[in-house]
């Protein structure tokens, strides 16, 4: 989702690009090299990072809060072994600067998430595997500049993320496309967890590749930047919005048994601002723009790679 946008924008900029997924051979640039390769295994990550200049490590899980509870080892396992290998094998490899992609999700709850905050408190109970693994990673990148001297190494925190090409999948799929799915889908009524008092920051995935351009440009030395809009959004306004972008809006269904999260999760992103980070990217626009993709390439979505539907990590 973020990676296909970052892609587009570094083969703008003239770069010659090596992607690396365990999805099928996409169309892209000449300038761009594929690789189909699991980087759960460290020699993998070695052949990912050999002649590279620049690492961009976007790998990691990304599901629902129902698929965290019950298969969190789904997310801890892999993001540990993503986390160090990668971070590992691109100093090896000697590569010049590297991105290393957190998560809001390291943050305790709090009315907003300020960078230095998060080694003060205990990420919240709803986010503690993975957020305790992409903390591990941050961590990787304090112990390389001590022990190494390799300080060239940016952090960012993304938002809540959603965009084009995002997880649709009816089981574990995030809140943004779960609800784009179904009410394309003409669910009616659609059913919601929760009260819709719920705020959360939300995020293009195109904003977000713009921001990690300009972090690995300007801020590669290991100080975590937040990747948001700056600005929360109820999830009663989500919903809204979603189903007046359909023909025949359904109607809503608030659960209130069902649990919906931290009450309210919210970025400072003055950080991110500094470094020319400005979001462009309208909520609405956004959620168009994605209800579109999925409408073209739903029949086609059941193709693609997904953790949760796999035996083993390996």
């Amino acid at each position: 989702m973020i990676g296909r946008q970052l892609v587009s924008l570094l083969v703008e900029l003239g770069a010659n690009v090596r992607v690396v997924s365990l999805d099928d051979h996409p169309e892209m640039n000449k300038n761009v090299e594929f690789k189909k390769l699991n980087l759960l295994s460290y020699d993998n990550c070695l052949t990912a990072c050999k002649g590279m200049d620049y690492v961009f490590h976007l790998v990691g899980i990304k599901g629902s809060p129902l698929a965290v509870r019950k298969q969190p080892a789904s997310f801890f396992v892999p993001v540990l072994l993503f986390n160090t290998n990668m971070m590992e094998a691109a100093r090896v490899s000697k590569v010049k600067r590297y991105l290393f992609t957190s998560t809001l999700g390291v943050y305790a709850p709090a009315k907003k998430f300020y960078e230095d905050d998060v080694w003060k408190t205990f990420p919240s109970p709803n986010d503690r595997y993975g957020a305790w693994a992409k903390r591990m990673g941050e961590l990787q990148a304090e112990t390389y500049a001590i022990e190494y001297g390799w300080k060239e190494i940016a952090i960012v925190r993304p938002a809540n993320v959603y965009g084009p090409y995002d997880n649709f999948d009816p089981i574990n799929s995030m809140v943004i496309p779960s609800l784009i799915r179904r009410v394309v889908e003409g669910e009616n009524p659609l059913k919601v967890w929760g009260d819709g008092s719920e705020v959360r920051d939300f995020i293009h995935a195109r904003d977000v590749a713009v921001g990690m351009l300009l972090a690995m440009e300007k801020r590669a030395d290991g100080t975590p930047i937040n990747l948001g809009s700056g600005k929360g959004v109820r999830i009663k306004d989500l919903v809204t919005a979603i189903c007046g972008c359909v023909a025949t809006p359904p109607k809503i269904e608030w659960d209130l048994s069902k649990k919906s999260g931290d009450k309210i999760r919210i970025m400072d992103i003055s950080r991110a601002q500094k470094i020319g980070f400005n979001p462009q990217v309208t909520l609405l626009e956004g959620i168009r723009e994605t209800m579109e993709w999925y409408v073209q390439h739903k029949k086609s979505l059941a193709k693609r790679y997904n953790v949760f539907h796999q035996k083993t990590f390996i």
